[in-house]
């Protein structure tokens, strides 16, 4: 049946997995995930253990070896994540979304990527870290920076909520290199580059997402564009979402 929504597409198509990053859960997807699925499309969102990247990477793969084919969308840190050689290695990726996410090459760490540019904000002064038992720390936004840093575009209520219910990472995971080949280097990829990012500044993720041959679409918008613009999110997802529908049409003409 032929729809006429703008997100949908007229064919077979993946099953489009949302990965949220870290000072966030699965809920920061919420308003992109309800217009994806009211257009008719198949969404999954897992929530990530936020530990270390090869643990984050293994426990998606297994998610989405049971969901295949997908279109795979990361936010911030789980760009780092759906990049992992990992995801590639399922094969269940017809394509890849980073949205103002981290893109790095093998040998490259998120955290030492974002300080190739001057801009972000995402600096000692501004975070909070606390040992936790059995070994390890929790890194966490301080809730009175949350939104000036991470989400500035946001509803002040809504910014207050997100600051309080923070989905710490272990700092360390920002330091861990990535182990081989990046994903994006054998699979369509899309990146939603946010102009007015304190957290991942516009700079780097350019320079990611041309460095990948990613197909750019700039919006004015804060690092939470999930949150802030989830319609102009929800689109790129979509647009990608069509074009591995047509390249399945296609071969199977």
């Amino acid at each position: 049946m032929k729809r006429t929504n703008i997100l949908s597409t007229d064919a077979e198509e993946a099953t489009i997995v949302l990965v949220h990053g870290a000072l966030t859960d699965a809920s920061v997807w919420h308003g992109v995930a309800a217009r994806l699925q009211a257009a008719g499309h198949a969404v999954a969102a897992p929530a990530l253990p936020l530990r270390d990247l090869d643990g984050d990477a293994e426990y998606l793969a297994a998610q989405l070896e049971r969901l295949g084919p997908v279109v795979l969308v990361g936010h911030s840190w789980a760009g780092a994540v759906i990049s992992h050689p990992a995801i590639a290695d399922t094969g269940a990726v017809a394509a890849l979304v980073f949205v103002a996410a981290f893109q790095p090459d093998e040998g490259e760490a998120a955290g030492a990527l974002n300080e190739r540019f001057p801009g972000t904000q995402l600096i000692p002064e501004n975070l909070v870290v606390v040992p936790i038992p059995g070994g390890g720390d929790d890194l966490t936004l301080r809730p009175e920076r949350f939104a000036e840093v991470y989400a500035a575009d946001v509803e002040p209520g809504h910014a207050a909520v997100l600051a309080v219910s923070q989905r710490p990472i272990e700092p360390a995971a920002l330091g861990t290199p990535l182990p081989g080949t990046p994903s994006w280097r054998g699979l369509p990829s899309w990146a939603v580059v946010t102009t007015e990012d304190r957290s991942l500044p516009p700079a780097i993720l350019r320079f990611m997402a041309e460095r990948a041959g990613s197909r750019v679409v700039e919006v004015d918008a804060s690092h939470a564009v999930p949150v802030s613009r989830p319609d102009i999110v929800a689109g790129v997802i979509a647009e990608a979402t069509r074009s591995v529908a047509a390249v399945a049409a296609a071969q199977e003409a």
